[in-house]
């Protein structure tokens, strides 16, 4: 049995990421101990460690909840996993793709900056709205 400091120090999550976890029922809320402390089992590890590394690699909460409950039928086809899997890495894509173009257009002003007085910053007169 796991304290709620084991399992977050275990899995590098906070203590209120937890809580907000089972509030919102990504984490089943473990039993309570005569002390009424929470008290975990290595089922609520693994969980919350899947949550987590589904979390580092971005995926949604919404999306984590749906991968959780595909994942606990292990018959299941995995189509729908890696349709959502499929469907975050396209908005990966389209997040780079975006940070390239703001990458770019900040060249552009860094680029055009000749290190002058403020007066003549680029940067400043792109930034300050048209008058």
């Amino acid at each position: 049995m796991l304290t709620i400091g084991h399992l977050a120090s275990a899995t590098g999550t906070k203590v209120e990421t937890i809580r907000f976890y089972e509030k919102t029922n990504l984490l089943p809320a473990p039993a309570r101990t005569e002390g009424n402390y929470r008290s975990y089992t290595v089922a609520h590890l693994n969980r919350l460690s899947f949550i987590r590394r589904a979390r580092d690699l971005g995926f949604s909460l919404e999306q984590v909840r749906e991968l959780l409950a595909l994942a606990d039928d292990r018959s299941r086809s995995c189509s729908a996993i890696d349709a959502i899997a499929r469907e975050h890495r396209f908005e990966v894509e389209r997040k780079i793709r975006d940070l390239q173009a703001l990458k770019a257009e900040l060249d552009n002003l860094i680029d055009q900056c000749s290190c002058g007085t403020v007066a003549e910053c680029r940067i400043i007169e792109a930034l300050s709205p048209a008058t």
